[in-house]
């Protein structure tokens, strides 16, 4: 959630942030009349309770020369008086409450210089390496991975249901060797390897953002009241949840490994074919807590990293800007890195690393003390380091006219093969 403070001070600027988003701007003022109910009804309380702690004092002085019929009437007085308190803390109640769901409801401030518009209003940063192009008619990842033996979609299917899979043999063992590789590059870049919970409780999967507009995609067990995550950055941000952190030695970073599930609601009849968009997938996943002025610099080397991990699987991508439309609720600046993969002639997303700034840490209750000693909300981002949707464009973009499938150099002591050939 945002900085009330902020909301108060510069109520255009989340104004300016909502029409980026494209979403309602009246919001804004929606929670500046609720959070001016608030602090008059937090005055009113204060000033009631105040006003009764000053009639018991010297109620009781009185009570010592009073007639029983004024020690009666004082009764009387002393009790409008408590039962006046007590509407005045059911109403700031009642006032704090609707502060907070409006709040929920809320995004986060976009940062200055993301692109405005919707999901095809990106901007392209980047172009690292040239579309792969082929002397023969290239084959798509789940033929090459149906014939080399590395994805069975088809048992995936008749034991889950569709959009599930097995990945087999070499392909086991080509994504193990990718996530290891990214585990590899964390720890040496000062991340701790974290491998979380799946299942979380409702307060840390809304206190993420996810369970505003998308909340359609996750799954929730309903008999437990637990949710399956998307991304082990929900379960990292949890971590350190009514926290106070030591951020004086630098930011915080963990890396987490886990399966990941995503409903994938709305989507039928999109990238059905494959192992682009299914129900459930492997991840590493960069999660960073620091002080809200180093958060651009973090977000950068998280870049950097997910950029690295590309390089070294060698294939063709590109770095965009996402625009405010398509940025997710606790997302103040988002950059995506897309692949080529050659036979949807596209690029298509493989990492995503989001600014999220104060607005998870502030919901979770997740701070650290300044220099000064004094508690403040830290900032939070995350990053993906390797997820399964690489293989597609690792088996597209390294293919042979054989029907072969070169294996990066990176990932051949992880495979324990140069090259994947067809049964």
């Amino acid at each position: 959630m945002i900085d009330l403070k902020l909301l108060r001070e510069n109520p255009d600027l989340v104004r300016r942030s909502q029409r980026t988003r494209g979403e309602d701007p009246a919001l804004v003022d929606q929670l500046l009349e609720a959070d001016s109910r608030r602090r008059e009804s937090i005055a009113a309380a204060d000033a009631a309770r105040s006003e009764q702690k000053s009639f018991s004092k010297s109620m009781g002085q009185q009570m010592r020369t009073a007639s029983d019929e004024e020690k009666a009437a004082l009764r009387e007085q002393g009790k409008q008086k408590a039962e006046a308190v007590k509407e005045l803390e059911k109403a700031q109640t009642q006032a704090e409450d609707d502060v907070h769901e409006l709040q929920m409801k809320l995004s986060n401030i976009v940062e200055e210089g993301a692109p405005a518009g919707g999901e095809d209003d990106f901007v392209v940063l980047e172009h690292v390496g040239e579309p792969t192009a082929f002397d023969f008619e290239p084959k798509d990842h789940l033929e090459l991975g149906e014939s080399l033996g590395l994805i069975d979609m088809k048992r995936g299917t008749k034991v889950s249901g569709a959009r599930f899979y097995f990945l087999t043999g070499d392909g086991a063992l080509l994504q193990l060797g990718m996530l290891q590789l990214a585990a590899h590059k964390a720890v040496e870049h000062g991340f701790q390897m974290m491998i979380p919970p799946v299942l979380v409780r409702p307060e840390v999967m809304a206190g993420t953002g996810f369970l505003g507009a998308h909340s359609d995609e996750i799954y929730h067990l309903e008999e437990d009241d637990m949710y399956l995550v998307g991304t082990s950055e929900v379960a990292l941000a949890g971590y350190h949840s009514d926290e106070i952190i030591d951020l004086s030695d630098g930011p915080v970073r963990y890396a987490g490994w886990s399966s990941c599930f995503r409903r994938e609601a709305g989507s039928y009849g999109k990238d059905t074919r494959g192992i682009i968009r299914v129900h459930q997938f492997d991840k590493v996943e960069m999660f960073v807590y620091c002080r809200p002025e180093e958060a651009e610099a973090q977000h950068q080397e998280l870049l950097a990293m997910e950029k690295d991990m590309l390089s070294a699987v060698g294939v063709p991508y590109r770095v965009i800007d996402v625009a405010g439309g398509d940025l997710g609720a606790s997302a103040a600046r988002k950059y995506d890195t897309e692949a080529w993969v050659p036979t949807q002639d596209t690029y298509r997303e493989l990492t995503s690393t989001s600014n999220c700034t104060t607005f998870q840490a502030r919901r979770l209750k997740t701070r650290y003390r300044d220099a000064d000693g004094k508690p403040q909300i830290a900032a939070t981002l995350n990053g993906t380091l390797a997820t399964t949707r690489w293989l597609v464009a690792i088996l597209e973009n390294n293919q042979q006219a054989d029907g072969s499938v070169v294996v990066p150099e990176a990932l051949r002591p992880f495979v324990g093969k140069e090259v994947l050939t067809p049964r």
